[in-house]
């Protein structure tokens, strides 16, 4: 029985992710877009703000690198 309700578990997990598309990488754009939404979020100081954006335009930058 223990096992029929892991096989169950595991089977329903694989369906999840096939579904949501979850543990799929992002693209460069999208991981750019959540790096500017968290910096809008987290920060409340102009300077704070702009060097958070900056960074994201970095790893969008080596994103990009890696990518080709």
């Amino acid at each position: 029985m223990l096992i029929v309700l892991a096989i169950a578990v595991a089977a329903g997990y694989y369906a999840y992710k096939g579904i949501t598309g979850a543990g799929e990488p992002e693209s460069c754009k999208e991981a750019f877009n959540e790096c500017m939404k968290t910096c809008r979020r987290t920060t409340t100081e102009a300077p704070a703000a702009q060097a958070c954006q900056e960074a994201c335009m970095l790893d969008q930058a080596a994103c990009v690198r890696r990518a080709k």
